[in-house]
């Protein structure tokens, strides 16, 4: 089915992401996952393309333009290249909107600029070694002193974490108001007692530098405090749908992709003197893949062009949460079949169907489990 949901706009704006991908990331990536990071050039050069704080104001360096769609693009491209280590989506699309709707005009001139240039790299922290999910569960305290805070807790599977000059810290500020005792924090580079442990060693995205976070009596400007005191879980709650959206938009399309490469390979790959994609088992795998792929491509878009839609209030959490975990799932579930069909190349690190089936596992897990998303999806029907 044909999409109807770009315009030429943004179909200009794709070639301008594959061009970047070509030129900036893919000639370097294979380093990048020895390296275990990306380099921070990149990130400048993201800047310099106009590809970072799409949805910042001009004033402030970004593209001033809000529309959701440019953001899926971005997520549909860097998904194809199999390039997920320089993590756009999430400093644009996860972390942009808690600078542009909270932060101070003082903040916003002092983050903002940097944000888009590609000289602050950002990071969110909320999960903690006992806590992921659980709001409530979190351990990290900060205490008020007057003119600053006193930061004190860890964190932990902190996407840019080792990169990130800027850390948008949840902690908890009023110790017996459950999950709404907790505050927005910005904690920066050099602040004295915020430590960086290891680089986590992952099975997939290995480019994507992800950290443990120690805070020790860090010393946190009352300048610093984002949102409203105690605000954080609205804060979240508020976010956390366009978070969703972003994941959703990367699984249908990175089973999409999938899909393309191993219908040409089956094409392509002889067993018993004739193609694999004449046996009738390997027909119907790809069949029921694509129809399940057009399928969950009809839902994604018309969440996406909902949340786009200037004159709405943008995805409802519940569509958000439907998105999110059907689509990962889906993304699953084809890269698990596409690598079977591959045989023993889809084993192959080499091959793209091998780094997609580790790369892309962590798209059921990370903004929410599945688990969380039914849980969401069942208590707005049930109560």
């Amino acid at each position: 089915m044909k999409r109807t949901l770009y315009t030429e706009d943004h179909e200009a704006f794709r070639a301008v992401v594959r061009t970047f991908l070509e030129k900036e990331v893919l000639p370097h990536y294979e380093q990048w996952e020895k390296d275990g990071i990306v380099s921070r050039e990149a990130w400048r050069a993201a800047g310099r393309q106009g590809l970072l704080g799409l949805a910042v104001e001009e004033e402030h360096g970004g593209g001033g333009n809000p529309d959701f769609r440019y953001a899926s693009v971005l997520a549909e491209e860097f998904t194809k290249a199999a390039a997920p280590g320089l993590a756009i989506g999430l400093h644009n699309d996860i972390i942009g909107p808690y600078l542009t709707k909270l932060a101070t005009e003082e903040q916003r001139r002092r983050w903002l600029p940097g944000f888009c240039s590609g000289e602050i790299v950002t990071a969110i922290a909320m999960t903690e070694p006992g806590a992921g999910s659980d709001l409530q569960g979190i351990r990290t305290t900060a205490e008020d002193r007057g003119d600053h805070w006193v930061l004190n807790g860890s964190k932990t599977f902190i996407s840019n974490g080792i990169l990130a000059d800027l850390v948008i810290v949840v902690a908890r500020t009023t110790p017996e108001g459950g999950a709404h005792g907790l505050s927005l924090l910005v904690v920066e580079r050099g602040m004295e007692g915020f430590e960086r442990g290891r680089n986590l060693d992952k099975i997939g995205q290995k480019a994507q530098d992800t950290a443990e976070l120690f805070f020790e009596d860090v010393r946190v400007p009352k300048e610093n405090l984002l949102g409203e005191l105690n605000g954080a879980f609205v804060h979240l709650m508020t976010n956390l749908a366009q978070e969703r959206l972003a994941i959703a938009v990367a699984g249908i399309a990175g089973a999409e992709h999938l899909l393309e490469l191993t219908t040409r390979y089956v094409k392509e790959r002889e067993a018993f003197g004739r193609p694999l994609a004449r046996l009738q088992h390997v027909r119907f795998e790809i069949a029921e893949m694509a129809t399940e792929c057009a399928v969950t491509r009809a839902f994604v878009d018309r969440c996406i062009a909902e949340h786009a839609d200037p004159s709405g209030l943008g995805l409802d959490p519940v569509n958000a949460s439907m998105a999110k975990w059907w689509a990962t799932e889906l993304q699953k579930r084809v890269a698990d079949r596409c690598l079977q069909l591959h045989g023993g190349y889809g084993y192959m690190s080499e091959f793209p169907v091998a780094r997609a089936f580790t790369d892309g596992r962590i798209q059921t897990i990370y903004g929410g489990t599945t688990e969380i998303m039914k849980e969401i999806i069942g208590r707005s029907l049930l109560g």
